[in-house]
């Protein structure tokens, strides 16, 4: 139900602030405050998203949108001044509360401002980053990148520098504002729209060409004496959430290296998108911006988003202890927490493991497999070990149209898929002459056409979305290492693994990765479900306990797979090989195919 929107002007020296606001002011009052060359309008998506839970206030910076301009420009701009206007729209709205601050692009860096001097301490009762550095520690940043010039550092600095091409721009005198009042300004709609690849509508606003030109003197006011002469006493006086878009043209990640040291109370999230998130991910924002201000409010959410995977202390899904260090754990809920994973086969082994990691880094998780109670039961100890969220859905991925049924009823419920792991499957042994037509059809339905149901339905949104994703293929060791005991079962997988690199061609242009996952013998319960060809029943059940127990003596982890295909989907890569024998079949398939023929040849020990 859309909240009412409510307007109102803050007089705040010689501006007065436009100002709206959506919810009821009983709850906790949170100030969006936009960027350059945007007007509170960039938050719209945002605050509607909110405004069940919370009071949530936009105001127009002075010089943009209904905003009045200052007089004269040069000197209004000084964050000195947008302090003064900040406090000043908090006293009006909460008066008798701090409130919660998030701020994009400009609006983070005043943010970093507001959080750090002490005339706002006490109005303040957390901040959200997104896309803007304190000009204090960016100072600090550049002065000893400058005073210990090492190769990495000097690439660091190179590369900001070439970031901020911009900023330079910004301040030449006369050329910036005749440029937005100009061409630029009729020409930014479009040109934002495809770079961020956002859909066309009422943003930016019509006030676009005046708010970037008088914004300029946001560059022209700050940048440059701050960076020059950094407080050394611009710690944050209140909890801070970094959000950090991987994808941003104008600020590198690298620049918040050394955060902690300012703001000790530090919450880390990653998103692999571009610069404009509350354009691009107002649901991802509303998410993690809700969840910290709840917890800071004291509001009992459940494990924090993010933070259940990391600690020394702490048990691997399987009860053993991580093999994953706390750094990866925290790069994992950098990156992972609050997306949309979608995880088919979910209800035992890698697919349960896989929906445990994720968890475990505050993803959102869909467990999706044929049994509904085991899918249950996977959410149940998903939403333990700290899942944003989790939902069980019941589908058999050999089943197109219930494929097709569960993508759009996901989309409508939960929003388009982040990660999708198609990792269902079924084994199936014996030679290729024991094989029947229906043995084929069996294992191909689910092993191939489970995969390929899965990326038809959930690839098109993801492209439509056209904000990226990522698809993760369960093939296996078997797609390259022939076997004269696997032909349907290899057969399957070697298709996985080709679909995966042919997918991963076409959606490269989307900004969509494709991996593949190609575990060896893993300790699962698909040797117990294993359909071996040409046996009596009773053979059947001697095989599969025999294989079972050979499956157990080696004894891999599925919790060590999960974390291969998190650490796949960070670094996009192409084909994971996870077991030792895995990786050697890969090397041997790559440098000596001739041996693993020769290999294929050697009967199974069952």
């Amino acid at each position: 139900m859309m909240s009412e929107v409510r307007e109102r002007m803050v007089r705040s020296g010689e501006v007065d602030l436009c100002a709206v606001e959506y919810g009821d002011t009983a709850h906790p009052t949170i100030i969006l405050v936009h960027g350059y060359p945007d007007s509170k309008e960039v938050w719209t998506p945002v605050a509607e998203r909110l405004a069940d839970r919370f009071h949530v206030v936009l105001y127009d910076v002075r010089g943009h949108g209904r905003s009045s301009v200052p007089t004269p420009l040069r000197g209004g701009f000084r964050l000195e001044k947008l302090t003064d206007d900040f406090l000043a729209v908090a006293d009006a709205v909460s008066p008798d509360r701090p409130v919660h601050l998030v701020g994009h692009d400009w609006g983070s860096v005043q943010g970093w401002e507001f959080a750090t001097v002490r005339r706002a301490e006490g109005r303040i009762a957390s901040f959200t980053s997104i896309c803007g550095p304190s000009l204090d520690h960016f100072g600090h940043w550049i002065k000893q990148r400058l005073a210990r010039p090492t190769p990495r550092r000097t690439a660091q600095l190179l590369g900001q520098g070439a970031r901020s091409w911009y900023v330079y721009a910004l301040h030449t005198p006369v050329l910036p504002e005749w440029a937005w009042r100009g061409p630029l300004g009729r020409r930014w709609p479009k040109l934002l729209a495809r770079a961020e690849r956002l859909e066309p509508g009422t943003y930016p606003t019509g006030s676009l060409p005046h708010d970037a030109a008088h914004g300029a003197w946001l560059y022209r006011d700050n940048v440059r004496p701050r960076l020059r002469n950094p407080r050394d006493d611009a710690y944050a006086h209140v909890p801070v959430q970094l959000i950090t878009p991987l994808g941003d043209p104008f600020l590198s990640p690298r620049l918040y290296d050394d955060l902690e040291r300012w703001a000790p109370e530090l919450r880390r999230r990653t998103l692999p998108t571009k610069h404009w998130v509350p354009r691009t991910r107002p649901d991802q924002l509303a998410g993690w911006i809700s969840e910290f201000v709840l917890a800071q409010e004291g509001v009992d959410t459940g494990p924090p988003v993010g933070t259940a995977a990391i600690g020394p202390a702490r048990k691997s899904r399987g009860g053993r202890p991580s093999t994953s260090s706390a750094r990866l754990r925290a790069a994992y809920a950098e990156r992972f927490a609050g997306q949309l994973v979608l995880v088919t086969g979910a209800g035992s082994g890698i697919g349960r493991a896989t929906s445990f990691a994720f968890a475990e880094a505050g993803a959102r998780v869909i467990a999706v497999d044929r049994d509904a109670e085991a899918a249950s039961r996977t959410v149940e100890l998903s939403r333990l070990l700290g899942a944003a969220a989790a939902w069980a859905e019941p589908v058999d991925v050999s089943d197109e149209q219930a494929m097709d049924k569960l993508a759009a009823r996901v989309a409508t419920e939960h929003g388009v898929v982040d990660v999708l792991v198609n990792n269902a499957g079924i084994g199936m042994s014996g030679s290729f002459l024991t094989t029947s037509a229906d043995d084929w059809r069996r294992v191909l339905d689910v092993n191939l056409w489970g995969v390929i149901h899965g990326c038809r339905a959930f690839a098109q949104q993801m492209v439509d979305r056209d904000q990226g994703g990522h698809i993760v293929n369960t093939a296996s060791a078997a797609a390259y290492q022939p076997s004269r005991a696997l032909p349907a079962y290899s057969t399957s997988k070697a298709a996985v693994l080709m679909l995966s690199e042919c997918l991963r061609a076409e959606l490269s242009a989307h900004g969509i990765g494709v991996t593949a996952i190609c575990p060896g013998l893993v300790n699962t319960n698909i040797t117990a479900t294993a359909h071996f060809t040409g046996a009596s029943q009773s053979e059947q059940e001697r095989l599969r306990a025999k294989s079972s127990r050979l499956y157990r003596m080696r004894n891999y982890p599925p919790e060590k797979v999960a974390d291969a295909v998190l650490d796949g989907v960070l670094r996009n890569a192409a084909v994971v090989p996870v077991t030792p024998e895995a990786r050697a079949a890969h090397l041997l398939a790559r440098l000596s195919p001739k041996a693993l023929r020769a290999m294929a040849r050697i009967d199974p020990p069952l």
